[in-house]
């Protein structure tokens, strides 16, 4: 199920300067505004001409929401494990990485 942070609560220090998300079935993640997983962008869009991002939580509010939504990314929203092995083989063989299904 998929749940805000307007009604768990997370959002009621917005002075603070922090970030909220729903993390995993049972968590959450606090982090400075900017310190989301697109932190990482910086140091490796200059090397790739495509950058994939597989998620879970791509929604608002969810962990993955800004990294999947981020204009250098190509997004991939998956529903568990199978699921990512299932897009990521799907990518490589149609990038021409991976010539043999996994």
């Amino acid at each position: 199920a998929v749940v805000s942070t307007q009604s768990t609560g997370l959002n009621k220090f917005p002075d603070l300067g922090m970030k909220y998300s729903i993390g995993g079935q049972i968590s959450f993640d606090c982090f400075p505004i900017g310190w989301d997983k697109t932190f990482c962008l910086q140091y490796i869009e200059k090397e790739f001409d495509e950058i994939y991002f597989y998620g879970d939580k791509t929604y608002v509010d969810g962990n993955d929401y800004e990294i999947f939504h981020d204009p250098r990314i190509e997004g991939r929203t998956v529903t568990g494990p199978d699921n990512t092995i299932t897009q990521v083989t799907a990518d490589l063989q149609r990038l021409g990485i991976l010539v043999f299904s996994i």
